[in-house]
């Protein structure tokens, strides 16, 4: 990947064209994501470059903000569920919806977590390659876990109110509420299995992730997510009470 001017260059793959169809739809649809811009003379995808830090390089955000990005993920969620794939379109899904999980299929982002979002005069998640087909659930569990309750050394009843901040936010219904928990605890969980896999067969990009500490850190993240599966549901069933749903 490399930056020219207001651009950043990307490699095509076979996913670039419904990647790329998606990322456009969205845009018509009012979202604010980066513009496709096409395929240049060597090859490569053509993204609008958003300058600006990334959510994971600043301080923790507060109950506010988290709401806000939760609302977000709530916009993709809903833009999408109108958008048809093309007949031919091909995807790279890393982390397929396991088959025994409820929700109708919509395409999703699959990687709205802090490392992909964009703090800058506009707000705005980047990095869309992994697109594809999953579930509202599946995708808000990893980006619920991603933005509350990815540090195993947080207090968990800090991190509680954090979660219960983004998925109001979200205005998660309530059997979306009641499959959350078990739902970040499997996608947490999944995310770990993908790299320790990664790590024996030699499969980049994660192979070389799990060397570098991604390994030990989705295995303590997973735990954690499991550990304090009742205390997840508490803070969600109290969102229910709140709003009377």
């Amino acid at each position: 990947m490399v930056r020219i001017g207001d651009t950043v260059r990307k490699p095509w793959t076979r996913s670039s064209p419904a990647v790329g169809r998606y990322m456009t739809f969205l845009r018509d649809a009012g979202l604010d994501v980066p513009r496709f811009l096409g395929r240049d003379d060597r090859n490569r995808q053509v993204i609008e470059y958003l300058p600006g830090p990334m959510a994971i390089d600043g301080p923790p955000p507060g109950t506010a903000v988290l709401a806000g990005i939760g609302a977000m993920v709530r916009a993709v969620h809903d833009a999408s569920a109108a958008f048809t794939p093309p007949a031919d379109a091909r995807w790279e899904v890393v982390l397929p919806v396991p088959a025994d999980l409820p929700g109708e299929p919509v395409i999703c982002h699959n990687d709205l977590a802090p490392w992909n979002l964009v703090l800058g005069t506009r707000r705005v998640f980047i990095d869309w390659d992994g697109a594809g087909p999953s579930t509202r659930l599946w995708d808000l569990a990893y980006s619920a876990q991603a933005f509350a309750l990815n540090d195993p050394d947080r207090d968990p009843d800090a991190a509680a109110g954090d979660l219960s901040a983004f998925v109001a936010g979200y205005r998660a219904d309530p059997s979306l509420r009641a499959a959350l928990p078990a739902a970040m605890a499997r996608r947490a969980r999944a995310m770990w299995q993908l790299l320790a896999a990664s790590h024996e067969t030699g499969r980049q990009p994660w192979a070389a992730m799990y060397t570098a500490g991604h390994g030990a850190h989705w295995d303590r993240a997973a735990c954690y997510v499991e550990e304090h599966r009742d205390l997840w549901a508490h803070v969600l069933d109290d969102i229910r009470a709140a709003s009377g749903q």
